[in-house]
C-alpha cells in the first residue's frame, strides 16, 4: 500500500477498532438477586458485595490504627498557619475579611494516633460515657477527624451536623439524638449559645480554638450550665490520664449522619462501622495507584458522607490530607489576601473531591479569563480544546503524543496551576455533573473525573465511573460493595422492559446500606427493605437506566416530577441541569404549577457574564440588583435558556415561559441550598412565593 495512503487510513482503522473495543467492555454484569423483581447489575470484578478490603479489619477504628502503625512517619493531617487577618473595605462601603496564610504544618500518622488516643482518654475523664453520644458541629479541619477517631476508640457514636445548619434543624438534631457532648468551632459556639435554652441534654462543650478568632467562653459560661473545655485541654487531660480503648464491633453504630434537609427537617441516618468500611473497601479498588505519595485537598463538609468517605480512603492508603476551605481554595478565592497563595497553590494536591457546583464555577472562571484576554490567547485555547476533545472522543486525528504535550505546556499548564498543577484524579459527587463541565475539566486539568453516585443512606455506596471510562453523563458501574437494581415505576412511564435500555427506580442493596433513620421507624420501613435472602435494600427515589456495558445513568427523580395542566410530565431536575449550561446561570430553580400549562424559573445570574453583556450593549445600571430588573437583561438570559433547552432537545412545555432574575446568591447560610449546594425547593418557594405568583399572573 502507498505509505501516504497508509498514514491516512491506518489511524482511522485503529480508531474504529479501539472504539469498538471500548464500547463493548463490560463494566457491570447482570446478577440474580432477591426482593422485588427488577433488572440487577453487579461490578464485573466481584461476584459478591465486598465487606472489607483487609483481612482482620472490620471497623473504622481498626483501619485507622492499622494505617497509623504502617505509615507512622508519613504526613497525615496538614493545616495552614495564619500569618495575618485583615479587613478590606470595598468602594461601596462593604467590609471583607482577607487572610494571609502560610505553609502547611503537618501531623504524622504516629502523632495523629497519639492525638486521637489522648482525645479518647480526655473525653472519658470529662465524664462522657460510652452509651452517650458526641456531636461534631464544626468546619472541616484536622481536629474534626481527631475527635471522630477518638470517639471511635471508645465506641462512642458520633452525630455529624453541618456547620451551616439553621437554628431549628440544629436543635432538632441535637435533641433527637440526646447528645451530651458537642465538639465545635468558635463560630459554631456562638450558634449554640443562642439556642442554649432549647437544648435538653447537652452537658459538655469542647471548643476548637482558632487563630485570630475570639472564642466566647465567658458568654457561654454566663448563659449555660455547660462544662466548657478547649480541645487542647481535653487532649492534655487524656495525655496525663490515659485509659484503655473500648473498640467497637462492625455492627455498632459509628455515625448518625444528618442529611442536609433539602426536603424538610434533616433525618439522622444510622451508619455502622461495617457500612462505612464496605464503601471504603470498594473505592480502594477504583482509584488507580492510590498510595502514600498521594496528597488530598480537603475542603468539603466532613458532615457529608462524600467527604468523610474520601478522607477515610486516603487514610487507608497512607496518603496526606491537607485542609483548606472553599473561600481560600485558590489564589483568587474571596478570603485570600491579594498577592498571597491559596490552599491548592501551596499544597499542590494529586487528588481532590468536588461537587458539580464547584466544578461549574472553575469552568466558568477559566472561560471568563480566556474571554477577557481575547485575541491570540483565546484562539489558541479554542483550538487546543477542540483538538484534545477530538482525541478524548476517540479520534486519531485529535491531539495525541507530541501535540498533546505541546498544548499541555503552552495552554493548559496555566489552567492546571489554579489547583496546584499536580491533580491526577478528581472525584465528583453529591449531584449530577453536566457533560459539558466534565469534558471541560477533564481536558483542562488533564486528569480523569470519576463521577460517583451514592446517598447518605448507602454510605455513598452506589456507582462509580472508572478512570478509563471517557464517556460523559453516566455514573459508572455499581461499586463492588453493592448490587444496583432497577424496578418498574409505571406511574412515571419507566419500565425495566423499555428499549433500548432498561429503566426504572434505582434500588441499592449490599453491606454499605445503612440501618435506617434514627427514631423514625415509619420512614425507615417506607424506603428500606430486607429480602428473603437477607440482603438489605434502599429505595432511592431516583430514576436510572443501564447502558449495555452495565454503567448507570441517572435520568430523573420521582419527587421532581410535576404533572402540568394538560397532562405533560416535567422533570424539574433534568430541565435545571440542561439550562444550567447557559453562561448567564449561576443557579436556577424551575417551578411548575399543576394548575397551569407552562413552567417558570427563578435565576441567580452570573454577575460577571451579565455585566459584561450589559457593557457591550450599552445598558446603564446602578448595581447588579438594578441590572436584574432591566428588560434587556431578562430577555438576554431568557434567549440563552431557550438556546440551551433546544441543544438539550427539551420539549416546548419544559422550557420556562417566564423568568425572574435574582441578584442575591443562594448560599447554605441563607437556607436556600444545602451544604452540598443542592436546592432546598420548599425554602426557595416560600422565600419567593410572591414572585412565583407574579410570574403566573
Amino acid at each position: 500500500m502507498n505509505p501516504y495512503l497508509a498514514s491516512i487510513f491506518l489511524p482511522v482503522i485503529i480508531s474504529l477498532i479501539l472504539g469498538t473495543r471500548k464500547s463493548t467492555k463490560k463494566r457491570g454484569v447482570p446478577v440474580d438477586v432477591g426482593g422485588e423483581p427488577g433488572y440487577a447489575i453487579r461490578n464485573y470484578r466481584f461476584a459478591k458485595p465486598v465487606e472489607s478490603h483487609w483481612e482482620g479489619i472490620s471497623t473504622i477504628a481498626q483501619l485507622f490504627e492499622q494505617s497509623c502503625k504502617k505509615y507512622a512517619y508519613m504526613p497525615l493531617f496538614g493545616s495552614r498557619k495564619l500569618i495575618s487577618r485583615d479587613t478590606e473595605v470595598s468602594p461601596d462601603g462593604r467590609s471583607f475579611e482577607k487572610l494571609h496564610l502560610g505553609e502547611y504544618e503537618w501531623l504524622s500518622y504516629g502523632e495523629a494516633f497519639k492525638a486521637v488516643c489522648n482525645f479518647a482518654s480526655g473525653l472519658t475523664h470529662l465524664g462522657h460515657g460510652s452509651d452517650e453520644r458526641v456531636a461534631i458541629f464544626a468546619d472541616t479541619r484536622a481536629e474534626w477527624q481527631i475527635a471522630l477517631q477518638g470517639c471511635f476508640r471508645r465506641n462512642v457514636t458520633v452525630v455529624t451536623i453541618y456547620a451551616s445548619l439553621g437554628e431549628g434543624a440544629l436543635c432538632h438534631s441535637l435533641n433527637e439524638t440526646e447528645v451530651t457532648t458537642v465538639v465545635c468551632g468558635p463560630k459554631e459556639l456562638k450558634k449554640l449559645i443562642d439556642i442554649s435554652g432549647q437544648l435538653d441534654t447537652v452537658k459538655r462543650v469542647i471548643y476548637i480554638d482558632e487563630e485570630g478568632v475570639l472564642t466566647d467562653v465567658s458568654l457561654a459560661q454566663n448563659n449555660s450550665s455547660w462544662q466548657l473545655s478547649s480541645f487542647e485541654e481535653v487532649q492534655k487531660l487524656g495525655q496525663e490520664n490515659p485509659v484503655e480503648p473500648v473498640m467497637p464491633l462492625a455492627s455498632d453504630v459509628a455515625v448518625i449522619m444528618y442529611t442536609s434537609g433539602s426536603t424538610g427537617l434533616p433525618k439522622g441516618v444510622m451508619m455502622t462501622h461495617g457500612n462505612v468500611l464496605a464503601t471504603i473497601s470498594a473505592v480502594m479498588t477504583i482509584v488507580p495507584g492510590l498510595g502514600s505519595k498521594d496528597v488530598y485537598l480537603a475542603y468539603l463538609p466532613l458532615a457529608h458522607i462524600l467527604e468523610l468517605a474520601a478522607e477515610s480512603v486516603l487514610i487507608a492508603a497512607g496518603g496526606a490530607i491537607g485542609y483548606g476551605t472553599p473561600l481560600t481554595l485558590t489564589d483568587t478565592s474571596n478570603k485570600i489576601k491579594k498577592g498571597t497563595k491559596g490552599d491548592s497553590s501551596v499544597l499542590k494536591p494529586t487528588l481532590m473531591t468536588a461537587v458539580p457546583a464547584i466544578l461549574d464555577r472553575v469552568r466558568d472562571g477559566v472561560r471568563k479569563n480566556v474571554d477577557a484576554k481575547g485575541g491570540m490567547a483565546k484562539t489558541l485555547f479554542d483550538i487546543s480544546y477542540q483538538r484534545r476533545l477530538a482525541a478524548i472522543n476517540g479520534s486519531w486525528f485529535g491531539a495525541w503524543g507530541l501535540e498533546k504535550l505541546l498544548w499541555d505546556f503552552v495552554v493548559f499548564r496555566k489552567v492546571r496551576a489554579i489547583l496546584g498543577g499536580r491533580i491526577r484524579f478528581l472525584l465528583s459527587g453529591g449531584a449530577p455533573l453536566s457533560g459539558d463541565t466534565q469534558r471541560f475539566i477533564n481536558i483542562c486539568l488533564g486528569a480523569p473525573i470519576g463521577q460517583g453516585y451514592g446517598l447518605t443512606e448507602t454510605c455513598a455506596g452506589g456507582a462509580f465511573s472508572e478512570y478509563d471510562d471517557t464517556s460523559v453523563g453516566r455514573v459508572g458501574a455499581p461499586l463492588s460493595c453493592v448490587y444496583v437494581k432497577l424496578i418498574d415505576w409505571p406511574e412515571g412511564g419507566y419500565l425495566t422492559t423499555d428499549k433500548p435500555m432498561p429503566r426504572g427506580e434505582i434500588v441499592i442493596g449490599g453491606p454499605s446500606v445503612t440501618l435506617g433513620y434514627f427514631k423514625n421507624e415509619e420512614k425507615t420501613k417506607e424506603v428500606y427493605k430486607v429480602d428473603e435472602r437477607g440482603m438489605r435494600w434502599f429505595y432511592t427515589g431516583d430514576i436510572g437506566r443501564f447502558h449495555p456495558d452495565g454503567c448507570l445513568e441517572i435520568i430523573d427523580r420521582k419527587k421532581d416530577i410535576v404533572k402540568l395542566q394538560h397532562g405533560e410530565y416535567v422533570s424539574l431536575g433534568k430541565v435545571e441541569a440542561a439550562l444550567s449550561v447557559s453562561p448567564y446561570v449561576d443557579n436556577i430553580m424551575l417551578h411548575a404549577d399543576p394548575f397551569h400549562s407552562y413552567c417558570v424559573a427563578l435565576v441567580v445570574p452570573s454577575q460577571h457574564a451579565l455585566e459584561n453583556r450589559a457593557s457591550n450593549q450599552g445598558i446603564s445600571y446602578s448595581d447588579i440588583s438594578d441590572l436584574c430588573k432591566k428588560p434587556e437583561a431578562i430577555k438576554e438570559v431568557q434567549n440563552s435558556l431557550v438556546k440551551a433547552a433546544k441543544e438539550a432537545k427539551l420539549e416546548k412545555f419544559e422550557i420556562p415561559s417566564k423568568i425572574e432574575l435574582l441578584s442575591e446568591p443562594w448560599t447554605p447560610e441563607s437556607g436556600l441550598v444545602t451544604a452540598a449546594l443542592k436546592l432546598k425547593r420548599e425554602n426557595i418557594r416560600k422565600a419567593y412565593s410572591d414572585i412565583l405568583k407574579k410570574l403566573y399572573s
